[in-house]
Order: structure tokens, then sequence, then C-alpha cells
């Protein structure tokens, strides 16, 4: 990993936008945030991108949240009841519900906004397989017809994955999900300034008036999301020693990603705290394009796959901390119900194997390009030390550095590497969306309508079906063993580690909630 200047940090508050510079009486009523990355894109269905998920949850609400146990709980629902049969679910909306623009939250609008995400979502599109329809009663009742039942409907809306079943105005909830939405219209506690927003630079929101929380404390997305900022403002500040100094210096509030070697500075300053920015971890991973060469040949990922040194990876995004994480050879988080250690066999972490297997492939010196963010710090190391691995295995490999908005964009395109494709790029996700074969959609086989690299496997959708309909959960256990054997033959991703990444917010900020984003809500200053 290239070391920052740690001395930069002294000097770079000096450079920052003169935005920054906000007057007294609003001080105390602003919330200033950086983000991980960029905001680039601003439709939280179309893509999986976590800014853009974030900013989802600011704008957006949901008709079930989960609590730090990742049960589910009414959000945006009243409650909800199921019939004798377990196929017909009837969800009451809360009274007073309304959108940004005004108009009142309908059932009208529900149905349409889970059916849009469970279209583009790993696992919305699994158990929407099973919904024989949904119809809007009246304005606050949503019924949904099952073809049988699954036991795992109300909690597949309520975690989510990669995405979250955001709920939005009929009109913008019937847009295609494979395009853009065009205007940002939520119900949840703030509301999006478009006038405000430049891209690459800053993005503002204020205090819905509006919101109705929920009586109980907040916990996770769950609970009574209240506002207690008039505005918040993000900051996109990508050299992480400039980001670091403003924290330091008081011109922001919270960093949301801590890169590793600048915690023993930050922590020397006693009016900066630090949490986790998700408690259950990340799980660093590297994704191919199984669409084109040479990656759509099984035995080139598996030659990579040889080469992997967990450690190389999870050492470069901490610091080299081992405190802040853990490896595994497993397809799911570490120490989690399915970490089998079932990965060891094919995972030497041997290059010389490595570089003779890939000499067997059929490898012909094909172009390779490696798709790898400069401002995103707990991802660009990642792809430093793969195309390190790829140098040296022999592979005809070219690293595109650029910003994570850039990578967020360019991996869904479809094309060759010669129109503008790519080849692997890297990642990470919470361990709350790889908990089961289900959600997790790096293993997932769904071709053209899965995730970005579009990896097809039959055999693994048969399987997993067959897991959301087991009726017991030793047979579940021994389904997702048969998955996880299988996804370490074919290769669709190599799992890199699970990992902590720390927040850092200043002392006098209070209310955090450590989950799966960082939430606006329930947060305020002492």
């Amino acid at each position: 990993m290239r070391r920052r200047n740690l001395m930069k940090m002294a000097a770079a508050a000096t450079v920052l936008p003169s935005g920054f510079a906000i007057a007294q009486p609003m001080r105390d009523r602003t919330l200033r945030f950086v983000p991980q990355a960029n905001l680039s894109l601003l439709d939280p269905i179309f893509t999986t991108a976590q800014p853009t998920v974030n900013h989802g949850y600011a704008v957006y609400d949901l008709l079930f949240g989960i609590n730090g146990k990742l049960e589910p709980r009414p959000q945006m629902a009243e409650g909800f009841s199921l019939s004798d049969d377990g196929r017909v679910y009837t969800i009451k909306l809360r009274d007073g519900l309304k959108f940004h623009n005004g108009e009142p939250v309908r059932a009208q609008d529900c149905g349409p906004s889970l059916a849009r995400w469970a279209a583009r979502e790993t696992i919305g599109q699994t158990v929407w397989q099973y919904v024989d329809s949904y119809t809007a009663t009246d304005d606050r009742t949503l019924t949904i017809k099952l073809k049988r039942p699954i036991g795992i409907f109300i909690d597949a809306i309520a975690r989510g994955g990669a995405s979250v079943a955001f709920m939005m105005p009929e009109h913008i909830a019937r847009t295609d999900p494979f395009q853009q939405i065009k205007e940002t219209i939520g119900s949840g506690p703030y509301r999006f300034l478009k006038d405000e927003f430049i891209p690459g630079a800053a993005v503002a929101y204020e205090r819905n008036k509006d919101y109705v929380p929920r009586q109980e404390p907040a916990e996770w997305s769950s609970g009574g999301k209240v506002a207690h900022f008039d505005r918040v403002e993000w900051k996109i500040i990508p050299d992480t020693a400039t980001a670091a100094a403003a924290l330091q210096s008081g011109e922001i509030d919270w960093y949301e990603h801590c890169q590793a070697d600048l915690l023993p500075v930050l922590r020397k300053n006693p009016d900066i705290a630090f949490g986790r920015a998700n408690p259950t971890g990340f799980n660093g991973v590297m994704r191919f394009n199984h669409m084109h060469a040479p990656f759509n040949n099984v035995k080139v990922r598996q030659a990579v796959l040889m080469a992997v040194i967990q450690d190389d990876y999870m050492s470069a995004v901490t610091g080299g901390d081992k405190s802040l994480y853990a490896t595994c050879k497993s397809m799911f988080p570490c120490g989690s119900r399915y970490d089998r250690n079932l990965g060891a066999a094919v995972m030497p972490g041997d290059i010389e194997k490595a570089k003779k297997a890939l000499e067997a492939s059929g490898y012909n010196g094909e172009k390779t390009v490696l798709l790898n963010p400069t401002d995103l710090v707990t991802v660009g190391p990642l792809g430093d030390v793969t195309y390190d691995i790829m140098k040296r295995m022999g592979m005809n490999v070219e690293m595109v550095a650029t910003d994570w908005g850039t990578v967020a964009q360019r991996r869904s395109n479809r094309d060759t590497v010669e129109k503008g494709g790519w080849s692997v790029h890297h990642t990470w996700g919470p361990s709350t969306i790889r908990q089961t074969p289900v959600e997790h959609s790096q293993i997932r086989g769904q071709g053209a309508k899965g995730w970005f690299g579009w990896y097809e496997d039959a055999e693994v959708e048969k399987l997993t079906r067959e897991f959301v309909e087991a009726p017991s959960q030793a047979e579940r256990d021994a389904i997702a063993d048969t998955i996880q054997k299988r996804a370490f033959q074919t290769v669709p991703s190599v799992p890199l580690g699970t990992f902590q990444i720390p927040t850092a917010y200043r002392r006098s900020l209070t209310g955090l909630i450590e989950a799966t984003g960082p939430y606006m809500w329930n947060i305020r200053r002492a």
C-alpha cells in the first residue's frame, strides 16, 4: 500500500474548499461529513455503490428495518399479518407518512418500489420468484400473495442485500430498474437538495420537517429516526490526509472511513473518538468479468485463486494491524455460520503453482484490465496486491487507476476491454449481506440479471432455491456447504478476508449508531 505522508495533515486544512466556512450560528445545526468516496450515482436501486446506498438511507425509508440482531422490525409499516397457509402477507402502513413533495405515502407506492428493488437485488430476485401478486387494498394496506410459503420473505425485504428496499413515489418506482431514476423524492428524515449537489465536491440535505419518527429507540435501520441537525453536508475529499486534517481542526465532524496509517496521529487528539463503520466487519472480494477473456475461462480463474495470500490483502487495507482483520478460506464472512474453511485445498497461496496452472489453462496473453479506485482507501490497496500477483504470474494486466465513481460506472459496461469494458475489480461488502447463499451476490449464478461480472451457474441457482425452500436448518446448512464447495471449483469471485474499518468523529457528537452504514439520524452535538 502506498503510504501517505502524515506531515501533510498539519498543513492540509489550508487547502480545504471555501465552502467549509460555516457561520457560527449555523454551526451547531449542521453535520459535516466526509463519505468514503464520491457520490456519483443517485439511484440506490440502480447501483450497489455504498455511497449511493448511504445517500439512500438519508433520503428514503423502509417498510421494515432491522435491529442489531438482524431481526426485521416494522418501520414505515405499522405491522403485518400472515394468513394461516403462510402465503398472504397484509402490510399496514403507519398513518401520516409523507414524501418530500408533500404527497402521502400510499400502498400504491410501496408495491412498485418493492418490485423495482427485487428486479435488481440478489435476495430480492430470489424471493420475488415466489410472489404471485401484490395489490393495494386501500391507500394504507398492501397485500402480497405468494405462490408458496417461504419463511424468509419479511427478513429479505427488511435486510436487503447490497441494495435496500427503499420506498419511492409510484411514478418513480415504475422506472425501468435498469435505468436510473430522474428524481430524488423520498420520505426519509432528510431531503436531498438538488440545487446544492456538486458531483465530486459536495452534497447537501435538509431535515424533513414532516417526518414522523417511530416511538421506539433507534437501533440499526429500525426505530425512531430522529433528525437532530437542520442540515447535513457531505464534503468529498479524496485525499485522506486532507480529510484527517479537517477532522483534527474541527472543519468537519465525521470521517466515515479512516485509513489505517492515519490512526496513530488521530488517536493522539483527545477531541476525536472512534467507532466501527460496521460492527460485523467487511469482506474483501476480487470480482472477475465472466463475459469475456481471460476470465470466461474457469482455469484462469482457478490459477489466480491459487496465488492469493489473504494476509497480503488484509495487511494492505489495515496497515498491518492484525487486530483489525481475520482470514479464512471461506466464501462467507470469517466467523460466520458458514465459515467452513472449504477453500483451503485450492488456495495454497503459491505463486509458482499459479504460474504453472496459468500456462496449462490456455491463457494466450489476453489483455486484462483491472479497475482500481485511487480515492477509496479500503479498496485501492486490494487492487495493488492483485496487480502485483498477476504481473508475477505472467498475465498481460493493465491497471486503470481512477476514482471510485468512475469505477462504479464503468463496471456496468458489459463490452470487451477494447470497447471500454473491464476484466477484474475489487470491492468489499458488509458481513450482514453475505450471511447465507441467498443474498451473497458474489457467488450467485444469476448471469445477465446478477451482480457485476455476470457469473452464470444454473446449478448454484437450483441449490439456492432448495436452500430457500428447505424445511430445516440442518438441510439448509448442508446445501450451503454444497454451494460453497462448488464456488471454490468455479471461482465466481475470490474471498480476501474480513476486516474492520474505523470511523472517526469529533467527540462532541453523541448518538452515532454503529450499523450497516453512516446513519444521519439519532446523532447530535452534545
